[in-house]
């Protein structure tokens, strides 16, 4: 048994179960709210869709101060009969325990991982602790492609508001599909089905006491699989509804957490991106449909505004990181008129590459070179509410597809500069 796992009474646990078919791990902090409800959703659709496997539910806690752990292990379905056609008679096994390690989900995710280990379990699956539109179906869109040794990774795929996800939609989607060549639409979702096979190869990698474990385990998980050759797909949720945000508010700090991840994953998986001369999809599961969505609100004169400043106050750093012309070309959006303000795709894409490339070549300390690039990806963002303001919700993404065929196209950029 993995030694890190050294609570006496999840080693108890663990040896009272023995194995396990099927784990589905949540991360939580401070969740008791709304993890009653994931829970339920959770054993519901493992009493109905994996009724004759040995399942496992563990719940992977930061050090919650509201009862999110009591909540878990007391959340039962009262009646099962009354939900499901056919129904297990035997309760799913929990095990809730404070994970070891840096605060973040990836230490909670390796927690997770490594009793899924320890139980020899066959697939795999983690859950976000605060979603309000999990189903049952979910466990078996997450799980049983890989039950049926049909995937190793599973990556969720939402249908979510245009003006939602505006990080992966115009970064981490079209780049991380341009540099390793799957159409892994959401690779940042955080709720994700897994192979017990890949769950260890997870645990043999050394990031754990790195960035990976306080808040880049999403991407890593998805650059991780899909660079090592393992077998990808995506099932269809629905809608992920969570609280969403406006796109013009703050968001330095999460940018600079999700942007250094997948830069840091290029420099570790070069060898691999550079071999890789087109895209394709990857399969997908589940039945889609239009869902409901929350609107976002955006605030496109707050970010235009911040683009502007930004011009004034990191014009050398701009200058550094871009080059003299397309610095240029930054200045002329400066002074259009809001009404008119248009971001190119093309630009935007050479953009990125020449930040992963400063990031590389350590032009500056890297939180203050990303945090320099926040003006820009609001400037971007702005251009898309505005360019997309009638468009429907299949325009918004034909439009991402376009961004992404720039990507593409730009890859050879990157390719040429890295040394």
């Amino acid at each position: 048994m993995n030694s890190i796992i050294s609570r006496q009474e999840v080693r108890d646990s663990i040896g009272r179960i023995g194995s396990a078919d099927i784990v589905v791990g949540i991360p939580s902090y401070n969740n008791a709210r709304t993890i009653g409800h994931v829970v339920r959703a959770i054993q519901a659709g493992l009493a109905k869709y994996f009724p004759d496997r040995k399942c496992v539910l563990v719940n992977s806690d930061g050090g919650s101060r509201d009862g999110t752990m009591d909540v878990v292990r007391s959340t039962r379905i009262e009646d099962q009969a009354a939900i499901l056609v056919h129904h297990r008679t035997d309760s799913v096994p929990v095990i809730a325990t404070a994970y070891e390690g840096i605060p973040g989900k990836g230490s909670a995710f390796r927690t997770i991982f490594q009793i899924a280990d320890a139980l020899d379990a066959k697939a795999c699956a983690v859950v976000d602790s605060d979603l309000r539109s999990i189903t049952p179906e979910w466990v078996e869109l997450l799980i049983k492609p890989v039950i049926r040794d049909e995937a190793e990774f599973v990556a969720p795929l939402y249908h979510r508001h245009k003006f939602d996800g505006t990080i992966t939609n115009s970064i981490v989607y079209p780049l991380t599909r341009a540099l390793y060549g799957k159409s892994v639409r959401q690779p940042i979702g955080g709720d994700f089905g897994f192979s017990g096979k890949l769950a260890r190869f997870y645990l043999s990698k050394d990031v754990w006491e790195t960035d990976v474990a306080r808040f880049g385990v999403d991407i890593w998980m998805t650059t991780t699989a899909v660079a090592n050759g393992f077998n990808v797909s995506q099932s269809f949720l629905g809608a992920k509804i969570h609280d969403t945000k406006d796109p013009g508010a703050d968001l330095s700090a999460m940018l600079y957490q999700v942007v250094s991840a997948t830069f840091g994953l290029m420099e570790d998986y070069a060898a691999v991106w550079k071999q890789v001369k087109s895209t394709e999809p990857v399969r997908t599961y589940g039945f889609q449909y239009a869902v409901g969505l929350e609107q976002v609100n955006v605030n496109v004169e707050r970010m235009l505004g911040i683009f502007r400043e930004g011009l004034r106050n990191l014009r050398e750093i701009w200058i550094a990181v871009v080059g003299q012309g397309d610095f240029g070309e930054i200045e002329l959006l400066g002074r259009a008129g809001n009404d008119v303000f248009r971001f190119p795709r093309n630009l935007w894409s050479r953009i990125i590459y020449d930040y992963a490339l400063a990031f590389h070549h350590k032009k500056l300390p890297a939180e203050h070179l990303i945090k320099s690039l926040t003006p820009l990806y609001l400037g971007r963002t702005a251009s898309f509410v505005l360019e997309m303001r009638d468009a429907d919700q299949a325009g918004a993404e034909a439009e991402i597809e376009r961004l992404c065929e720039e990507f593409e196209k730009n890859k050879v950029h990157l390719q040429n500069n890295w040394k």
